[in-house]
């Protein structure tokens, strides 16, 4: 789509970007309403916020095993944009998102995987580093902070049922964050190549389709 395509497709109102993201998200989840959360200190970003994430949706999800299944705004680009129309990525070129099992140090929603979001978020904004399937980052504790748990970091990889969408601002990969054992964060740490990384993904996959995160998996 060219610019001028675009100028008559979209008013300065309209948010393609978003819309691509809930149009995604209709196809596997139908009219199921998510609890949607603005950002958490309050302010948009762009209006001085500290939260670069605009917004996350939280569904509950019956696929595999019960679920939280948590999906950001704000890596890809949301809004009216005529001068992006057509580009080879929107923004980033990603948003994120992560599966969670039930945990019972959350009574309800579990806004600190939103927060790991934003410090992820954070991370791209002010480095210009972006982050792709395959990739590796060490949490250097907890994910969940002050929490008896051995998941301390993260794989990314490509969010098993939402996949890679075209918008019109360009391609936007859903990237799942999937949380990882100390034990098998010390042996990405002693090869933290692209392919161990893929390695283990496939093999968690084998037992764990969708890779759910489970706090409480030894």
């Amino acid at each position: 789509m060219n610019t001028e395509e675009y100028k008559k497709q979209f008013t300065t109102e309209d948010t393609p970007g978003w819309q691509a993201i809930d149009s995604q998200l209709d196809k596997l989840y139908g009219n199921a309403e998510p609890r949607h959360y603005p950002p958490l200190c309050g302010l948009h970003y762009m209006a001085g916020g500290t939260d670069p994430i605009d917004g996350a949706s939280i569904y509950d999800s019956d696929h595999q095993t019960f679920h939280r299944h948590i999906v950001s705004y704000g890596m890809s680009e949301l809004y009216y944009n005529a001068e992006k129309a057509g580009g080879e990525f929107s923004k980033w070129g990603f948003e994120f998102t992560f599966r969670l099992s039930p945990y019972k140090g959350d009574e309800n929603d579990p806004l600190w995987a939103v927060q790991v979001m934003n410090n992820l978020a954070r991370y791209v904004f002010s480095s210009g580093k972006w982050f792709e399937e395959n990739h590796f980052i060490p949490a250097n504790g907890p994910i969940r902070l002050d929490t008896e748990t051995e998941i301390t970091g993260f794989v990314f990889a490509l969010d098993p049922e939402l996949g890679k969408i075209e918008t019109v601002h360009g391609e936007l990969s859903f990237l799942q964050l999937v949380g990882i054992t100390n034990t098998e964060v010390e042996l990405l740490k002693l090869n933290p190549t692209t392919d161990a990384v893929k390695e283990l993904i496939t093999t968690l996959t084998q037992q764990n389709p969708l890779l759910i995160t489970d706090l409480s998996r030894k």
